[in-house]
């Protein structure tokens, strides 16, 4: 199979993340259990029953279940800010042209990835995804990243994932692959440097100016020469 780009979705493809704080925060309030929005969007891109979990001190299980069905329904009112992250659909169509899978590898439920489809608008040239029904715990365990991996036919040496939290950089680095980080989901340079990611960019469009500097050249290569050996 060819080569892998996987995607986190959510704040890194599409500018979605504080969407889902304010989501969050309105969520917690409902139960009055009020949580700044700094320590929401620490928890960004963990699986959503972790975050649960931690941002309400282990409450009761009726009240974790009330504050997710929350967030989802004050989420929905705000879909229609959602937008792509400058750069987001021509990265998707450029890493296509080069011959490579794009897999969009998100623990999203799946009625909020239908929606961040239709906003990306890229069908088209994406080959596989996830959601949160592929895995009961989500980012950071890999455990979404290698049913990325397994759906689109290869092993972690012929992929790279690309994320915008510490939680795609630990889920991927267990999993083997490397991982590109970008600045577009709030979390600063240096954090991802620590969680491993490398390179970091600052959004989709600066990634895709800079394409050739990292290791998604190498998977383009691997892939051309493949078509090579098959013709």
């Amino acid at each position: 199979m060819k080569p892998a780009v996987l995607f986190d979705v959510d704040g890194s493809l599409v500018d979605s993340n504080y969407l889902h704080v304010y989501a969050w925060q309105r969520a917690f309030d409902a139960e009055g259990l009020p949580v700044a929005a700094w320590q929401i969007h620490r928890c960004i891109g963990m699986d959503g029953s972790t975050l649960v979990r931690a941002l309400s001190r282990d409450a009761p299980d009726k009240v974790q279940e009330r504050l997710s069905d929350g967030h989802s329904r004050y989420y929905r009112e705000c879909t229609p800010l959602l937008a792509p992250l400058p750069g987001a659909r021509a990265l998707l169509r450029r890493v296509a042209a080069l011959g490579l899978q794009v897999v969009l590898a998100t623990s999203a439920p799946d009625d909020e990835l239908e929606i961040l489809r239709k906003v990306l608008d890229c069908e088209d040239v994406i080959s596989e995804t996830t959601s949160s029904r592929d895995v009961d715990t989500a980012k950071p365990e890999p455990g979404i990243v290698q049913v990325a991996l397994d759906r689109a036919g290869v092993d972690a040496a012929h992929a790279v994932f690309i994320g915008d939290a510490v939680w795609d950089a630990h889920a991927a680095a267990g999993a083997g692959l490397p991982c590109i980080g970008l600045l577009s989901g709030g979390i600063a340079r240096e954090e991802l440097q620590a969680a491993g990611a490398s390179p970091i960019f600052a959004d989709p469009q600066d990634l895709l100016e800079h394409l050739d500097s990292t290791h998604i050249t190498g998977l383009a290569s691997d892939a051309a020469g493949a078509e090579q050996q098959r013709q």
